[in-house]
């Protein structure tokens, strides 16, 4: 309690010094602002739209059969159909040559109708990063991001089509919500992924695809459901699934309380990223629209209650933002925060920020995210400045699908 309240001394002082710029977020032009006090607005309502057709990846293998059967084919081609979409990586009847040849397209195209075509890819890293832009099936477009590194490969894949969560300096919570992706849409996502790491689409060499962030588009405990089945999807066994570890998959939030809360009881220990930006509420409920619902503390709580679940070691994400949040004291904020919930059950991740082309936002100065790391550490917490892939390729989820969005307005 004594270093919280030195935190909150050393807040008072700055203001009252003026040794700290604060900066308030607007969602001022390019982002879409229409008077300079604009906010964006908080969503969870999603539109409707269509579904996207039934998938084999949607079902759980008694459902496939059952699929098959309905449709006069044979139930037991469904084990053999999924062998191949989880085992092989393969979505092509000209792969299935153990399926009857009379019976294959049809076999095939009940259980995988095609839900994701490449729109473009730009590479970055000297090849070690892919940056995909999907079209689905009713032309929304989303986003997926493959990273390759010297002992691991990963999978950044989106869940929702835009997102309702209005973070001011997010190129997707610009966007607004779309809709919500179906399982079969996440996990075709990450099979394409697995095909290409294997294949050696990447210049760090063919590998096995080791690790999925549920950090792309969308907010994914908004779609809770069907994220949560992408997660047993991924995690069972082949040819129920792809037979990942949990402890590989991360699932992010900016703070979906009882969602969180949810998650923890589901028995699946994957990995919980919090995407905090700020230890007080007085700026994160500017940062963080959510923040109006499920304050700091409140988020915290859920979070190291998530630990003790599962005993999986929590992410906070913070993404460090020239003259917002990159303050030393709110670096010591945040530690007394951690601290005041126990030692060891949190992570944090300074991220830079990645900024949209003409936003107001930047990253912080070396030297000013230099010191908030230093001062996190000094305070005993473990933390690690996560690795800015694809900045020069509009890293950012939601910056490639405005931009060819953009481009395709232009054309008109």
């Amino acid at each position: 309690m004594a270093d919280v309240a030195a935190s909150a001394r050393a807040k008072d002082a700055a203001r009252r010094t003026g040794t700290q710029r604060q900066v308030r977020p607007t969602d001022q032009p390019p982002e879409g602002a229409t008077h300079p006090g604009a906010r964006p607005q908080l969503s969870f309502s999603v539109p409707r739209r269509g579904k996207a057709p039934s998938h084999l990846a949607d079902l759980s293998l008694a459902e496939r059969k059952s699929a098959l059967k309905e449709a006069g084919l044979p139930a037991f081609r469904a084990d053999q159909i999924s062998r191949h979409y989880f085992g092989h990586l393969t979505a092509a009847a000209s792969d299935m040559t153990d399926l009857p040849a009379a019976s294959r397209e049809a076999l095939v195209g009940e259980l995988l109708p095609q839900l994701v075509s490449p729109v473009r890819v730009l590479t970055a890293d000297k090849g070690a990063t892919l940056k995909h832009l999907w079209s689905l099936h009713d032309g929304v477009r989303v986003e997926s991001v493959l990273m390759g590194y010297r002992d691991r490969t990963t999978l950044c894949v989106s869940s929702q089509a835009g997102c309702g969560m209005a973070c001011p300096f997010c190129a997707t919570g610009q966007m607004g919500l779309t809709r919500n992706l179906s399982t079969a849409e996440i996990v075709e996502q990450v099979r394409i992924a697995a095909a290409a790491s294997r294949d050696g689409d990447l210049t760090t060499g063919p590998a096995r695809l080791s690790n999925i962030v549920f950090m792309g588009m969308g907010e994914p405990l908004a779609n809770y459901k069907a994220v949560l089945g992408a997660v047993r999807r991924l995690t069972a066994p082949v040819p129920e699934g792809f037979g990942m570890s949990a402890r590989s998959i991360t699932v992010s939030t900016v703070g979906l309380v009882p969602a969180i809360r949810k998650l923890a009881g589901e028995g699946i220990p994957v990995r919980l990223a919090v995407s905090l930006h700020a230890p007080d509420d007085d700026l994160r409920n500017d940062l963080i629209p959510i923040n109006s619902r499920w304050k700091v503390p409140e988020l915290l709580d859920a979070a190291y209650d998530y630990f003790e679940a599962t005993g999986r070691r929590v992410s906070i994400e913070y993404a460090l933002i020239k003259d917002m949040n990159d303050h030393q004291w709110r670096a010591q904020l945040l530690a007394d925060e951690l601290l005041s919930r126990g030692r060891g059950w949190a992570h944090v991740n300074p991220i830079p920020l990645n900024p949209t082309p003409g936003s107001i936002w930047t990253a912080s100065e070396p030297d000013v995210m230099e010191t908030f790391v230093e001062t996190l550490r000094s305070a005993g917490i473990a933390t690690t400045i996560r690795d800015t892939r694809g900045s020069d390729i509009d890293g950012a989820c939601g910056q490639l699908a405005t931009e060819v969005l953009q481009q395709e307005r232009e054309r008109l």
